[in-house]
């Protein structure tokens, strides 16, 4: 059974996670969505599958933990057991992959003549400023708060999946719809199981009653500045007054599935 302290973390961010699938939900069928939407938003997304990382790592997610790799293999099975190494490139295939199905679904739509998207091309694309704000603030809490600060970050990186849940749900509707369903089927996939335990193994960790108040407080405010970074993403789809009202509770809570999470 999950502690009261978790569920009530749980409790304060899942209004704010639905928030986040709201503009997704919203974007889809919006009248605003266009081609060059759909490039800006799938160029941004494949930006962050290469180059983001939940605690600032200015490496990215690729190249930072392959050249960890690299530097650790001669403590293979002396300081670092082989089972760990094998988890850490088996993440890093997955991540790889992810950036793959978002590029695959950009190169779909992207203009007549337009290179294929590259991690290194990506790399010069500019960051929008909601995302550099989350980025900055992640890395400051880190500063502030330690491994409280590290928890609320990786607790709230990946919005509860709702990018990937969300997206699935355009399958069956034919053209980069179909691309798009199938990137965010594989992420999720990759992606839920991992989050899930994650978050129920908050529960094994040493935490007082003021570090749990303080990773809520964390979380509450990262998980609002997601939805500013996803609203600005998809080309603002929600408009401020309605993410003020989210903010303001007005709204379903996502519902978190302990069984499946403990399963």
């Amino acid at each position: 059974m999950p502690s009261t302290q978790l569920k009530l973390l749980i409790e304060a961010i899942a209004p704010l996670f639905a928030g986040e699938a709201e503009v997704f939900s919203t974007y889809w069928t919006s009248p605003m969505r266009t081609k060059e939407t759909d490039r800006l938003w799938l160029m941004r997304q494949a930006r962050k599958e290469v180059w983001d990382t939940p605690l600032g790592d200015q490496r990215g997610l690729y190249l930072g933990p392959a050249e960890d790799l690299i530097a650790d293999f001669p403590r293979i099975d002396i300081e670092i057991p082989r089972e760990e190494i094998l988890e850490r490139m088996e993440g890093l295939y997955e991540e790889f992959s992810h950036y793959c199905a978002y590029a695959d679904a950009y190169d779909a739509v992207r203009t007549e003549g337009e290179p294929r998207l590259s991690p290194t091309r990506l790399k010069d694309v500019p960051d929008w400023p909601e995302n550099m704000a989350i980025r900055d603030r992640r890395a400051e809490i880190r500063r502030q708060h330690g491994t409280v600060g590290e928890r609320a970050c990786y607790f709230t990186e990946g919005g509860y999946c709702t990018l990937f849940s969300e997206g699935m749900k355009l399958a069956g509707n034919g053209g980069a719809d179909e691309l798009i369903a199938k990137a965010a089927s594989l992420v999720y996939e990759d992606e839920f199981g991992h989050m899930c335990k994650g978050i129920v193994g908050l529960d094994r960790e040493d935490m007082s009653d003021a570090d749990w108040e303080l990773m809520t407080d964390l979380s509450v405010e990262l998980a609002g500045m997601r939805i500013d970074m996803r609203n600005a993403q998809f080309s603002f789809p929600l408009p401020a007054e309605r993410i003020a009202a989210i903010r303001g509770g007005d709204i379903d809570p996502i519902v978190f599935d302990f069984d499946k999470a403990a399963a």
